[in-house]
């Protein structure tokens, strides 16, 4: 991981599903940098795991981002503890077993599209409208996934509903520029976080792991410091002419 430093120095930051995988590494890279950052995720368990490793940075909120009045106490308990929001990660996500798509279950099909992107539209409504106000301007980062810009078989409607946080991340970007809000998105390849099987449809073995791993030009899978690091870029005044676009962190999965 880069050095520590103080590129998000005086800022505030929400991360969603930050109790583990990408979001984890997100809140703990954004603390790094000088951001106090509140996770939010529906697992209580793993957020207070994650905060409590730097409890001067990092604090918890158990929240389903699927429901608009627990968005709506997350942003105020967000405020109480530390003033204004600068940025809002959206990474909380959710999928079902790559399977055929005959086999895909309208309760598998409401949970991606209730999290994927309600969540992510519960989330701008909360965010975008305070950024405004404030009239300072403001960063909103969505995750998406690779599968966005290159869906696969097997899991046609989880890749659909990071479709959607795609196409939404440019329209926000263009609606909302003028206000000096940046919203870009972050597609990650496959990480190794336990999900493997779920994601690839195969087996978690070295050999299946081998033959995914042989259509990425990088030759390997996606590590939360990768989307951590992608993500401390978009919310630093580093990229602060960047709007509207949707970084592939693959190792040219896309390509």
């Amino acid at each position: 991981m880069l050095k520590a430093g103080s590129r998000l120095a005086g800022k505030v930051a929400i991360v969603t599903g930050g109790g583990s995988g990408y979001g984890e590494g997100i809140a703990r890279r954004f603390a790094s940098e000088g951001a106090k950052v509140l996770i939010a995720d529906i697992n209580e368990e793993g957020g207070k795991r994650v905060a409590s490793a730097h409890p001067d940075s990092l604090s918890f909120h158990k929240t389903n981002v699927s429901s608009a009045s627990d968005w709506s106490t997350l942003f105020k308990t967000a405020e109480s503890r530390y003033g204004k929001i600068h940025c809002l990660v959206n990474n909380a996500g959710t999928s079902y077993k790559n399977k055929p798509t005959s086999e895909v279950s309208a309760s598998d099909y409401d949970r991606c599209f209730d999290v994927n992107v309600k969540g992510v539209y519960f989330g701008s409504q909360e965010f975008l409208k305070r950024a405004v106000d404030h009239g300072e301007g403001g960063v909103m980062l969505n995750i998406a996934s690779v599968g966005a810009t290159r869906p696969r078989p097997g899991l046609v409607w989880y890749n659909a509903s990071k479709g959607a946080v795609w196409n939404a991340t440019k329209g926000l970007a263009a609606e909302y520029g003028p206000h000096g809000i940046r919203v870009n998105s972050v597609c990650p390849l496959l990480g190794g976080t336990g999900l493997f099987e779920a994601f690839s449809g195969m087996p978690d073995t070295p050999e299946n792991r081998k033959k995914f791993v042989s259509n990425v030009p990088l030759g390997r899978l996606c590590e939360a410091e990768d989307v951590a690091n992608a993500c401390l870029f978009l919310a630093s005044d580093e990229a602060k002419f960047i709007t509207g676009i949707n970084l592939e962190v693959d190792g040219g999965r896309a390509v």
